[in-house]
């Protein structure tokens, strides 16, 4: 598809890099022509030099035949006027805004655009690692009311069935991170040292969760 990338820093360069690697077309609009050289020598992409926001800007970048739209530009307020420009007024469907204010990010997506809130993200990236249990979610629904989320869990369930800790627990295990390598758990799965439980469950359900994961399994 035809992907039209606001902003040409780190980010933006290194996403129009990638999916021009996947065979996508690309172009990337900044209000600094300069910039356009973190995108090296190699892309063959469109470069269009404007405030990502103005029509006429998206229009050069071809916005009316684009299926995806990202503003990662480092202004906040840019980002997201050119999202609802690309979705309201270009009709875009899979528009993505980066947003270093998490508590903007949220309120734009509960007006349904989708927001990456950097600064947030990385907190909790953080905390994952920083903490066995209790870390931040990975994600949750526009609502607040679900969430995915890693739990630590006994190191006693080690050899015991994913089903069998989902019974105990209540919750969907959405996922396993195996050596690096997301897997999707069947009914025979069988936890292994190592493994990151990654968890779907309503938020107010957490803290049980948490408490059920943390116990070791009862004898058959």
């Amino acid at each position: 598809m035809h992907i039209v990338i606001m902003g040409c820093g780190r980010v933006g360069s290194t996403l129009a890099q990638t999916l021009e690697e996947q065979g996508h077309s690309i172009a990337v609009v900044d209000r600094d022509a300069s910039s356009f050289r973190r995108l090296g020598a190699h892309f063959s992409g469109r470069r269009v030099t404007g405030v990502g926001y103005d029509q006429d800007t998206l229009r050069a970048a071809g916005i009316e035949e684009a299926g995806a739209f990202a503003a990662v530009s480092s202004g906040d307020n840019s980002n997201i006027i050119a999202a609802r420009v690309a979705r309201e007024t270009f009709g875009v469907e899979n528009v993505v805004a980066r947003i270093y204010d998490p508590r903007r990010a949220e309120v734009y997506q509960r007006l349904g655009i989708p927001t990456v809130a950097t600064v947030r993200w990385t907190a909790d990236q953080m905390l994952r690692r920083l903490l066995p249990s209790g870390a931040e979610p990975l994600w949750r629904d526009p609502s607040g009311s679900v969430q995915l989320a890693e739990i630590h869990v006994n190191p006693e369930w080690v050899g015991h069935r994913i089903s069998r800790l989902e019974e105990t627990s209540g919750a969907r295990i959405a996922f396993l991170t195996r050596l690096g390598e997301g897997i999707l758990p069947g009914a025979d799965t069988v936890l292994q040292e190592g493994d990151l439980v990654h968890v779907v469950m309503q938020s107010a359900d957490v803290a049980a969760v948490e408490a059920a994961f943390e116990k070791a399994p009862e004898e058959d």
